[in-house]
C-alpha cells in the first residue's frame, strides 16, 4: 500500500529529525486543528516506534488571548506542568498551522516584551538539553489558509510548494537530506578553521569573531524544511553594521529594512523603515536581546521566494540570517535570551563574504 504524504511526512519527523526510540516520552505540539493530519500520523509512527505519545493543541488564538487579558503576574507566571515537559521530555515535536499569521500585530509589545523575558528560562533549557543530547526537537509546518495567503498562493499552490520542499514528492526525503547535509558539511568543516568572517553587501560590512566556535550542517534535524549552516559568534567581537532587505517576520509582526549598528557584540543603533517600534521593543526585551545569537548561510537553493514565514525563508539560497538574542550552546554560544529573531539579507544583489580575508562566497554561492 502506498503512503500517505502524512505517514512520509510523520516518518520523516519521527523517525529521522528526533529519532524516537522505545520508552521516549514524545511531545507532539500542534498550534490549530489544521494540524490534525500530521498530527494523527506522527502520533501513529510514535507509538509503531515505541515511544510514548504527548498531545498538546491548541485552537489558534489562545497566544492572542493571553496577551490581551493577561496580568503582569500572568505574564510572568510559568506554570509548573509546562516546566516540568521541559525538564522531561525527550523529543519534542512542534507543528505549525496559524489560523492567522497577523493576530498578534496590534499587540501590546511591552507585555509580548515581559512574556518573552519570563519564558528565557525553558528555552535556554531546552538549548542546553539539546546541546547535551538528552533532548531533541523538530519544528514543522502545514500548509493553512494563513501561510498561503502570507505566501500570496492559493492554499493548493502553497500546499504543492510546502511538500515539494520538504521533499515528500520524493519516495525516499530523507536520502535527499542526508545528500543535503553532504554538501553543507563541506562548507561547516572549512569554516571551522576559520577565525574572522566578514560580511559585505548593500549598507552593510560586519566582522565576526568565529574562532573556536563550531559551525552545524542543518538538514532535517531541527527545521524541516531545511538548509543552513550556522554557528554562533564569540559574543564580544561583533562590529559593523547590516542591512536587512527582506521583510523580517517575527511573533505574528513585520518589521522592514531593518538596519542594525553593532559594537563588540552589541547593537547600539537600530532602525527600520516599518515595524520600528517593534524592533525597539524585541531588542529591550532583556538583557541579552541585543547580543548576537546566530550567523548562518542559507543553502536550499529550491526556496527561492520570500513567502512570510521565517521557517522557509531564512533556508533560501543565496541569503544569509543573523539573529538578535540567544545563542545555542552546541556551538559554543554563550549568549542568554528570550529572544531569538533570525534577520534575513538577500546575497545575490552583491554580497560577499570572506574567511580571514579570503573570498568564499559571493552573489549568494559559495566559491569553496
Amino acid at each position: 500500500m502506498n503512503k500517505s504524504v502524512w505517514d512520509k511526512y510523520a516518518e520523516v519527523l519521527v523517525d529521522y529529525s528526533v529519532d524516537v526510540q522505545k520508552g521516549d516520552l514524545v511531545e507532539i505540539r500542534a498550534e490549530s486543528i489544521y494540524a490534525k493530519d500530521l498530527v494523527r500520523a506522527v502520533y501513529k509512527r510514535v507509538l509503531e516506534r515505541g515511544g510514548n505519545p504527548l498531545v498538546r493543541t491548541g485552537l489558534g488564538d489562545m497566544a492572542e488571548l493571553f496577551i490581551k487579558y493577561a496580568s503582569d503576574e500572568q505574564l510572568d507566571y510559568i506554570d509548573p506542568i509546562t516546566k516540568l515537559e521541559y525538564e522531561t521530555v525527550d523529543k519534542f515535536i512542534s507543528i505549525g498551522s496559524p489560523l492567522n499569521t497577523k493576530s498578534m500585530a496590534h499587540a501590546d509589545l511591552n507585555k509580548l516584551s515581559r512574556r518573552g523575558k519570563a519564558t528565557k528560562a525553558l528555552s535556554e533549557m531546552l538549548m542546553k538539553r539539546s546541546a547535551e543530547g538528552t533532548a531533541k526537537w523538530v519544528i514543522a509546518d502545514v500548509p493553512t489558509h494563513a501561510l498561503a495567503q502570507e505566501a500570496k498562493m492559493s492554499l493548493d499552490e502553497y500546499t504543492e510548494f510546502l511538500f515539494k520542499y520538504c521533499y515528500l514528492d520524493l519516495d525516499d526525503p530523507v536520502a535527499k537530506l542526508k545528500e543535503l547535509d553532504e554538501k553543507q558539511t563541506k562548507w561547516a568543516e572549512y569554516l571551522n578553521k576559520v577565525k574572522k568572517l566578514r560580511i559585505t553587501g548593500d549598507r552593510t560590512d560586519i566582522t565576526f569573531n568565529v574562532e573556536g566556535r563550531k559551525w552545524i550542517s542543518c538538514s532535517g534535524l531541527n527545521n524541516y524544511p531545511d538548509g543552513e549552516v550556522f554557528t554562533s559568534p564569540v559574543e564580544d567581537g561583533i562590529n559593523g553594521e547590516i542591512y536587512f532587505d527582506y521583510p523580517q517576520n517575527y511573533r505574528g509582526n513585520e518589521a522592514q529594512g531593518v538596519h542594525l549598528w553593532i559594537e563588540n557584540g552589541k547593537v547600539v543603533k537600530a532602525r527600520a523603515e516599518k515595524g520600528e517600534e517593534f524592533l525597539h521593543a524585541m531588542l529591550d526585551m532583556d538583557e541579552g536581546s541585543r547580543g548576537i545569537g546566530e550567523i548562518a548561510v542559507g543553502t536550499n537553493d529550491m526556496i527561492q521566494e520570500i513567502t512570510g514565514n521565517i521557517l522557509f525563508d531564512e533556508k533560501i539560497g543565496g541569503a544569509i540570517h543573523m539573529a538578535v538574542g540567544a545563542s545555542y550552546p552546541e556551538t559554543g554560544g554563550k549568549n542568554v535570551s528570550g529572544l531569538h529573531w533570525d534577520l534575513i539579507k538577500n546575497m545575490k544583489n552583491g554580497g560577499k563574504i570572506f574567511a580571514d580575508d579570503v573570498l568564499i562566497y559571493e552573489n549568494g554561492k559559495f566559491l569553496i
